[in-house]
């Protein structure tokens, strides 16, 4: 399939067909790759995906000793410093 360059402001761009588009369904927001002779059309990643995910697996594990013995050790911070 062949697609015409266009003019759009100072930049240029590829029109879609509508079939291509409703074939591929990679949604409205895509990475271009620049390859040896072609360009290549990636569905964008979302750099916060599995993130609700891991902190549910956080919020499961047990409690670190380590942090849990320092809790014990007030500071003058913990009684002054903190103003809500």
């Amino acid at each position: 399939m062949k697609a015409a360059i266009v003019r759009i402001g100072n930049s240029r761009g590829i029109r879609l067909p509508k079939a291509l588009i409703q074939q591929d369904q990679r949604g409205t927001s895509v990475e271009l790759v620049a390859e040896r002779a072609a360009i290549r059309i990636k569905p964008a990643k979302n750099p916060r995906a599995g993130w609700a995910e891991a902190a549910r697996r956080i919020a499961r594990l047990p409690e670190d000793p380590d942090l849990k013995a320092w809790r014990a050790f007030p500071n003058e911070w913990d009684a002054t410093g903190w103003e809500w």
